[in-house]
């Protein structure tokens, strides 16, 4: 980032595909949408780029950009609700899809309308926490509250998901 402020683009570039899976990752899992995740992955990046100057590595870089994909995924979900996709299936095939990938993709389906029906703030917590792997101290830094109120999240999130679950954890 320090190169980034120092303008120099093959830095960000290499910052952007060091990271691009992971921010469209974060939101693509908070929202469901893979065309709103691009345009989040891209907003975040474009503001990675415009804050370069004003960056102070006080935190891990990682933990820096979660901060701004919170933001920015919360901020959209204020805005408008987001319309929900299933899964799409790689490319089309002509074979009907056997009670393994049927089933695969009702979990799937089950998985996110359960996400889907929690507060923002606990959906968050829960992808960054259990999809990103962050810390609780990490994720407090990202959707800037406490870490205390982080475990609040996800004990009311785990709380709010074992019984919608329950189906799939008893597999």
């Amino acid at each position: 980032m320090q190169a980034v402020a120092q303008g120099d683009l093959d830095a960000f570039n290499a910052i952007v595909l060091r990271h691009q899976e992971t921010v469209w990752g974060i939101a693509y899992r908070f929202l469901g949408d893979g065309h709103a995740a691009e345009d989040i992955a891209q907003e975040a990046f474009l503001r990675i780029l415009d804050a370069a100057p004003r960056y102070k590595p006080s935190a891990e870089f990682r933990t820096y950009l979660s901060r701004v994909v919170t933001r920015l995924c919360l901020d959209y979900v204020r805005k408008r609700r987001p319309v929900y996709a299933e899964h799409v299936p790689e490319a089309a095939d002509a074979t009907p899809p056997g009670a393994e990938q049927i089933s695969a993709r009702e979990d799937e389906k089950t998985i996110r309308q359960a996400l889907d029906s929690l507060p923002p703030n606990q959906r968050m917590a829960v992808v960054l926490r259990y999809w990103e792997g962050l810390n609780c101290r990490d994720v407090a830094e990202a959707t800037e509250t406490s870490v205390k109120a982080v475990e609040r999240l996800l004990a009311r999130a785990r709380e709010s998901l074992q019984p919608k679950l329950a189906r799939l954890i008893e597999k």
